[in-house]
C-alpha cells in the first residue's frame, strides 16, 4: 500500500469513527446550584428537570445539580448565574425583593392565600417578571411555589400582639416587615440555620410552610404551629440569558419542554402534599392549631398595610398587576 493509499485509508477510518461518536460525546456539562436538601420536593422536581433535559436532548446538555447550599449559598446563587460561575440555578424569589419590588410580589401576606389564586397571581405577574430577568441577563425557565405559609411559636398565642419583643426568623423582606409591624425583632436566618437558631434562642418564632417544618425537624424545638396560609413564595430557575443564546433552537425547545414539565408537576405535587406536610408535623408532636380570629385579624392588618406598601413601591405594574390579578 502507498503512502498516499494509507494515508486516504486512516483519515476514511477517522471520518467513520467521527460519525458513529455519539452526541453525547460533545454534551455540555452545567452546573445548577440549589439551595435545598435532596429530600425537599424542590430538590427532587429539578433533579427530574436534569435528567429530562439530559433525554431530551440526546446528552447535549447535562446538568450537575449541586443541592442544598454545597456549591454556591443561597445568597449567591443568582449572582453566580448572572456572571457566569454556574449556568442556571434556583431561587426563592422573594429574596431579592430590596432589590426590586416584582421579586416580593408572591410573599405579599394574605394576597394569594392558596394553591389556585397563587397561580393566577403568578400568571398574570409572569410577563413582567420574564422581562426583569432578560435585563439582568437571566430567563426564566419555570417557577413552583411553596406550600402556604404557617405560623412557628414555642408558645401558644392569642393574637399578633403576642408576638411583640419576640425574636422572628426573617428570609427575606417580607418576613422582615412582618416582623416589625407585629412588634417582633427580625433575625435573618437561612433555612439550614433553622433547628440551630431556634435552639440557641436567636430566635423564637418564624413565618414558613410546612415543608420547611418537615425539611428542619422543627418538632425538636418549637411546640406550635398555626396554619394561618399567609402566602405562597415560590421559587424560579433561572438559565444565563448568554448560555441561553448559544443554543440552537431545538435544543432550547428541548429545555423548554423539560420545563414545563416541571413547573406543572411542582404544582401539583406541592398541593398533594400540604396535608401530608401538616400530618406529619401533628405526628411528630407538634401541635397544629388553627388561628383564633384576633390572629386573622392581626395578620390581615398587616397584609392590607403591606400590600398597599407593594403596590406604591411597585408604580404603574404593580397596579396593573393587582388589577388584572383582582379581575
Amino acid at each position: 500500500m502507498t503512502a498516499i493509499s494509507l494515508r486516504s485509508t486512516l483519515i476514511g477510518a477517522a471520518f467513520a469513527i467521527g460519525l458513529a461518536t455519539p452526541v453525547a460525546a460533545f454534551a455540555e456539562t452545567w452546573d445548577m446550584p440549589t439551595p435545598y436538601p435532596d429530600t425537599n420536593l424542590h430538590t427532587i422536581v429539578v433533579r427530574q428537570f436534569a435528567d429530562d433535559v439530559k433525554a431530551a436532548t440526546g446528552g447535549k446538555i447535562q446538568i450537575t445539580v449541586h443541592s442544598n447550599g454545597s456549591l454556591i449559598k443561597h445568597p449567591e446563587i443568582k449572582r453566580a448565574v448572572q456572571s457566569g460561575q454556574a449556568q442556571l440555578g434556583e431561587v426563592l424569589i422573594s429574596s431579592w425583593a430590596n432589590e426590586d419590588p416584582l421579586y416580593g410580589l408572591d410573599s405579599v401576606p394574605f394576597l394569594a392565600t392558596d394553591f389556585a389564586s397563587s397561580k393566577k397571581l403568578y400568571e398574570v405577574s409572569k410577563p413582567y417578571l420574564e422581562k426583569k430577568l432578560e435585563r439582568q441577563r437571566l430567563k426564566l425557565l419555570y417557577s413552583i411555589p411553596w406550600p402556604p405559609q404557617g405560623l412557628y411559636v414555642k408558645e401558644d398565642i392569642a393574637s399578633v400582639a403576642d408576638l411583640k419583643g419576640q425574636k422572628f426568623r426573617a428570609y427575606n423582606p417580607a418576613t422582615t416587615r412582618i416582623a416589625e409591624l407585629s412588634g417582633a425583632v427580625p433575625t435573618k436566618i437561612e433555612a439550614a440555620e433553622v433547628a440551630q437558631a431556634f435552639g440557641t434562642g436567636i430566635v423564637t418564632a418564624m413565618i414558613t410552610s410546612a415543608a420547611t417544618g418537615v425539611d428542619t425537624k422543627a418538632w425538636d424545638f418549637v411546640k406550635d404551629y398555626y396554619d394561618i396560609q399567609a402566602w405562597l413564595p415560590r421559587n424560579m430557575v433561572f438559565v444565563s440569558a448568554e448560555v441561553w443564546k448559544g443554543l440552537d433552537a431545538a435544543t432550547q425547545k428541548a429545555i423548554q419542554e423539560a420545563a414545563a414539565k416541571a413547573e406543572a408537576t411542582g404544582w401539583t405535587e406541592w398541593e398533594k402534599k400540604t396535608a401530608d406536610l401538616n400530618k406529619t408535623l401533628a405526628d411528630n408532636g407538634m401541635k397544629v392549631l388553627a388561628p383564633t380570629p384576633a390572629i386573622k385579624d392581626g395578620f390581615a392588618a398587616i397584609g392590607k398595610t403591606m400590600t398597599d406598601e407593594w403596590m406604591k413601591a411597585a408604580g404603574a405594574d404593580g397596579e396593573a398587576i393587582i388589577a388584572a390579578y383582582k379581575k
